[in-house]
């Protein structure tokens, strides 16, 4: 059986790790992402993932080196993403350390060029962004753009829309429980699981360890958390023993990790 994964996520905003609640950017954490890496590095983490959430796109270029720096002290696997919008910056970022490309946009805007990635790094390389955001009447849509703009389209439909152009796994977020301490969107990640045969990562709304096992109970392959390891001393190595105490196979500490 395979282990299940516990993966920080760091949000950048102007080359800063901010706090994301319902995607405003306003509380900086850290003002050097690499300080907030090399705790995850000691910490137990699985994998770390970097997004660039800056509105700007001129941000491309220091957040290209930020991921260049971060990469030299990560001995985990690291997923980068934020305006991805070409191939260049893509192969920029993996040329700069990047094991995998965050795609969120582009998966509307121009599908070719998930396509043209995942035939070019393989589909293990393209994770999709999936940003969800109830309507008025609870529904749930897909979020583009920093969550600027909305596709009428179910959470499900879009999974397999970004699994046919070559999305490896799916990132999961929820903009409604982003930062809401409420836990994961739990019914929408069900519906993805189901939906779809590569792994979902949950994310979005952590606030105490018993939400990273309701999202592994949802049919998650892994479940990540920012805001919430930020404020806590050693906390993804609290979170990956509270998930083995409570039955959920994981890597511990120690053990050798080998990217596939």
């Amino acid at each position: 059986m395979l282990k299940k994964r516990l993966i920080a996520v760091l949000i950048l905003r102007d080359g800063q790790v901010v706090q994301s609640v319902r995607f405003k950017h306003t509380n900086v954490i850290h003002y050097d992402a690499v300080h907030a890496m090399e705790a995850f590095n000691k910490w137990a983490v699985d994998e770390i993932v970097i997004l660039n959430v800056s509105r700007d796109v001129a941000s491309r270029d220091k957040f290209a080196e930020i991921i260049e720096r971060i990469s030299c002290h990560c001995f985990v696997p690291l997923a980068a993403g934020g305006w991805i919008d070409g191939e260049d910056y893509a192969q920029r970022l993996l040329r700069s350390g990047a094991d995998k490309l965050v795609i969120n946009t582009s998966l509307a805007d121009d599908p070719e060029l998930v396509s043209r990635l995942a035939m070019r790094y393989g589909r293990q390389c393209i994770v999709a962004s999936m940003d969800v955001k109830r309507d008025a009447s609870g529904l749930p849509q897909i979020a583009l753009d920093r969550g600027s703009r909305v596709v009428d389209i179910t959470p499900e439909a879009w999974a397999c829309k970004a699994v046919e152009l070559g999305a490896g796994e799916i990132l999961f977020n929820s903009i409604d429980h982003d930062g809401a301490r409420k836990g994961y969107d739990i019914e929408s990640i069900q519906k993805i699981c189901e939906a779809v045969e590569v792994p979902v990562i949950a994310f979005g709304g952590v606030f105490s360890w018993s939400h990273l096992v309701e999202g592994i109970n949802a049919g998650s392959a892994a479940v990540a958390v920012a805001n919430q390891f930020h404020y806590t001393e050693q906390s993804t190595r609290k979170a990956k023993t509270y998930l083995a105490e409570a039955g959920v196979l994981v890597r511990q500490q120690g053990q050798i990790h080998v990217s596939v």
